[in-house]
């Protein structure tokens, strides 16, 4: 298990174009935007929950925190429990459990309530990630994986797009708590349409070798994609997280008023992975492309956060940044992919674990950040984490 040869790569280039599966990569991008949309689409109702559950702003930031704890715990497990019994359960469990933890938010009393239960979500989450990723590159040849892959993070882009936007708005007029009854809707959609999807597949079932054990896992190749991904991740929660509040508190506008501005910053991370996509099944030397990206991601990130004229420049400058993260992003999901298809959840799921170290630690960097040296800091911060997975990246190629 280690990253990709240059023969290897050349072999990818010259396999032939199969059919892509279709309806499992809409099910797929579906059943990821419900699992995204349950901790991203919260962020414009950070203040809104501060207030209704009589706790600091930083405290309910850090409900991310705690989602992203279980979820990368429950996606090591459920990863390692789908090559053995396969994928199918996972799958469709994973958005089911949502849904009933979703409803659970919405009948706590107070931030505890709210807490165990968006914790649960976010095992649940956990239990879908990483098998739907092991699902969907199992059911294309390497060739085609940088795009297939791409369609399943588009579901988390969509939550931008989308999501977000949207929750904004309908959340000024049904509340956060009902919002989080459509999240519990979204992630019913998503569990049906996954049942459907996997009723037939090669990936039903996933053996085992004998003789495989943690070391054939835990190659130091994978390992050090693992840690270039945190780094990644951490850059890319920063602005999921933070970026409606950003705008709230430096613009003093309402919560409507950040509707468009999130929807227009946010098609920058759908239309960066899409093409990223594309691209990543191109080129010989993905980590190399995944490298650029995140050293051009540093000069955006001090550029968002440390000019800001105006509200428009701000927009335009996220717009830049998501693009420029979401533009790597497969090209590194897709080296992760080439592993053997006995022990691709397993790998998926370290993954998942490794995006939850990350989106925890913005979360809790973020928080430290505004609390000492207020947004200002978040340029510098973001630029040296990107820097230090370009760095990575570079090096790891050679």
């Amino acid at each position: 298990m280690s990253v990709e040869s240059e023969a290897a790569a050349a072999a990818r280039t010259s396999q032939p174009s199969p059919a892509m599966p279709w309806l499992l990569l809409s099910a797929a991008c579906l059943g990821s935007f419900a699992a995204s949309a349950s901790g991203t689409t919260r962020s414009p109702f950070l203040l809104d929950m501060a207030r209704d559950l009589s706790v600091n702003l930083v405290l309910v930031a850090n409900l991310v925190s705690m989602t992203a704890t279980a979820w990368g715990v429950m996606s090591l497990v459920a990863g390692m429990a789908s090559d053995r019994w396969g994928r199918r359960p996972f799958l469709v469990g994973g958005p089911i459990g949502l849904a009933i933890c979703m409803a659970g938010v919405v009948q706590a009393g107070d931030f505890t309530g709210v807490a165990i239960w968006a914790t649960l979500g976010g095992a649940c989450c956990g239990i879908f990630t990483g098998p739907i990723f092991a699902e969907v590159a199992s059911r294309v040849a390497a060739s085609h994986r940088g795009r297939a892959l791409s369609w399943v993070m588009s579901g988390q882009s969509l939550t931008l797009v989308v999501g977000v936007p949207v929750a904004a708005w309908a959340g000024a007029r049904i509340g956060w708590r009902g919002w989080h009854i459509a999240l519990a809707v979204f992630a019913l959609a998503g569990a049906l349409s996954l049942w459907a999807a996997t009723a037939q597949g090669p990936a039903e079932r996933a053996t085992r070798r004998a003789n495989d054990g943690p070391r054939g896992r835990l190659s130091w190749p994978v390992i050090m994609l693992l840690v270039i991904s945190v780094t990644e991740r951490v850059c890319y929660g920063l602005v999921v997280v933070y970026f409606a509040t950003f705008l709230l508190e430096q613009y003093q506008v309402g919560l409507e008023a950040v509707a468009l501005p999130l929807a227009l910053v946010a098609v920058g991370n759908i239309v960066g992975t899409a093409i990223g996509g594309q691209l990543a099944d191109r080129v010989r030397n993905r980590l190399g492309l995944f490298g650029a990206c995140m050293a051009a991601t540093a000069v955006a990130g001090l550029a968002l956060f440390v000019w800001k004229p105006d509200i428009t420049v701000s927009v335009v400058l996220g717009f830049a940044y998501v693009f420029i993260n979401a533009f790597g992003r497969p090209a590194l999901m897709a080296a992760l992919a080439d592993v053997p298809e006995d022990v691709r959840g397993t790998v998926m799921g370290l993954n998942g674990t490794s995006a939850s170290v990350g989106w925890v630690a913005a979360a809790a960097l973020g928080g430290w950040m505004i609390a000492t040296w207020g947004f200002v800091g978040f340029g510098p911060l973001s630029a040296a984490l990107a820097l230090l997975g370009a760095v990575l990246a570079f090096t790891w190629r050679r």
